[in-house]
């Protein structure tokens, strides 16, 4: 049976790794993106392109869908909620439903860093972090808010610290710590967060919980 895949953000970093490796592994893919043109120039033909703003999606723009990937982001402060909202937007759309399968790439702020600690309070602390804090605390609340869901089948995975373009690689997974690898680095690429997703997808091993992943 051919998986039906559809992507929020397929053009962007995470959300365009991720729709290249699924038509790769032979499932059936919609991306959702706002740029028409930047698909068709970025995304294979074999996509099928939904044109629409990600809060403009309606739930029979996905009931068919097995899995849908939120793989929405910004860079604007001002839109960090959009997190949260879009969140939970789907929730809505799934609940009472097995499909389709809600899959959300947090942040890796709400992973901990041990002491009851989370990432998010060591980010608060670097330099100049009024210009970015917002998104990781949205996306702190965004991991909240599924942890308090019910009567939705959903999976979700935080990158490492370092999220980057990149090829796919080796990795390992954990759950709710953040990860270091052999060489004490944290960080995980596109094309290896697109492995993990799509790998998930393919061989379901986390079921209504946040999973994690670092580049070996």
């Amino acid at each position: 049976m051919t998986l039906k895949v559809g992507i929020i953000g397929a053009t962007g970093m995470a959300g365009s790794a991720i729709t290249q490796d699924a038509v790769n592994r032979g499932f059936e893919v919609t991306g959702f993106v706002r740029n028409a043109e930047k698909a068709k120039d970025l995304l294979p033909d074999a996509v099928k392109l939904v044109v629409k703003d990600a809060f403009d999606i309606q739930r029979v723009d996905v009931q068919d869908l097995d899995v849908l990937v939120d793989a929405y982001a910004t860079h604007d402060m001002s839109h960090a909620y959009r997190h949260v909202d879009l969140t939970a937007r789907l929730i809505e759309f799934a609940k009472g439903a097995d499909k389709p399968r809600l899959f959300f790439i947090l942040g890796a702020g709400s992973l901990e860093t041990g002491n009851g600690h989370r990432f998010v309070e060591k980010l608060e602390k670097l330099p100049n972090s009024e210009s970015f804090i917002e998104i990781p605390r949205q996306q702190f609340k965004e991991y909240q808010l599924l942890t308090n869901t019910s009567n939705v089948n959903w999976v979700a995975v935080s990158p490492s610290a370092t999220f980057k373009p990149g090829d796919a690689t080796d990795y390992e997974l954990g759950r709710n710590d953040l990860l270091t690898n052999a060489e004490g680095k944290s960080e995980i690429t596109a094309g290896t967060m697109a492995k993990v997703i799509n790998d998930e997808i393919e061989h379901p091993a986390h079921h209504n919980e946040r999973f994690t992943a670092v580049d070996k």
